[in-house]
């Protein structure tokens, strides 16, 4: 019986679907997608090379967005495969382990990311808290530290999560709704008791990505407080200025992770095409 099983989980495949419509539709559907990830490549290749070669550039906040970059590289490497296999080549089977593969570092980047964009936070109150001491506290030796701790506690988060999906026996259609993997749509393919799984990535969504927005609204909230105390109007509003892109940064990766999420929770399978279309836009506007 052991055997039967093993053989039969070793023999697992997952189709993944694109958006609804022709083939030939996905032939026009892939050239916006093409042009996101080139873009998204590009575009953050060249800030790394640019922040790299230009000392005058290493700085924390430049430093900060070397790893945004670096995280958004990765998310666009390992989605690039199967959401273009499927628009250009109509590519659409997956195997268990390679889908494993995929979100585990789907959600590993996700994660960083939500950290690094908490660390940015977190170095924008210290410029307009303490402008003085900037320098002096975010020194590369501590953010190195830092982006360390992030990446660690992001592995340390997620490593289970393939494991334990390797454990159940998927006996059904295994037909996922994205073009990808992630944890929650694979966790329901599977016909053991997924109970464990469910508690346990709600707590490592709660724990990192929870936990670092509500930081991040502490850290905001001082900024605020620190900036209305400034009695020049124009420092003011230069203060408030360098925080800009980096709530711009926060809208495009949070908004669509919390309507996925909501949609997800409390939609009961309603809304598909939504859910499609915001899982899209999670995984390729932060990098774009």
């Amino acid at each position: 019986m052991s055997a039967v099983n093993d053989t039969k989980l070793k023999s697992v495949i997952f189709l993944l679907s694109g958006l609804p419509g022709h083939r030939d539709a996905h032939l026009w559907i892939s050239i916006p997608f093409c042009f996101m990830y080139v873009i998204s490549i590009v575009g953050n290749s060249v800030i790394l090379f640019i922040v790299k070669t230009d000392p005058s550039l290493h700085e924390p906040m430049y430093i900060f967005l070397s790893m945004l970059a670096i995280t958004d590289l990765g998310i666009s490497i390992t989605t690039i495969p199967t959401i273009l296999g499927i628009y250009l080549f109509n590519s659409r089977e997956i195997s268990l382990d390679a889908c494993l593969a995929q979100l585990f570092f789907i959600h590993l980047f996700q994660y960083i990311e939500s950290s690094v964009l908490l660390l940015m936070a977190f170095d924008r109150f210290i410029a307009i808290h303490n402008p003085l001491r900037y320098a002096s506290i975010l020194t590369p030796p501590r953010i190195g530290k830092m982006g360390l701790v992030s990446v660690l506690r992001a592995m340390v988060l997620i490593l289970p999560l393939p494991f334990l999906l390797k454990q159940f026996q998927y006996c059904r259609a295994n037909v996922l709704s994205h073009s990808y993997c992630v944890h929650r749509e694979v966790m329901t393919m599977a016909c053991s008791d997924i109970r464990v799984n469910s508690i346990y990535g709600l707590f490592t969504k709660l724990f990192q990505m929870g936990l670092d927005l509500l930081l991040i609204f502490l850290s905001y909230v001082m900024i605020l407080k620190t900036v209305l105390s400034i009695a020049s109007y124009d420092e003011c509003l230069r203060a408030l200025n360098t925080c800009i892109s980096h709530l711009c940064a926060l809208l495009l990766f949070y908004t669509p992770e919390i309507s996925l999420s909501m949609i997800r929770r409390f939609g009961k399978g309603s809304y598909p095409l939504l859910q499609i279309l915001l899982g899209y836009m999670s995984l390729l506007l932060p990098p774009l």
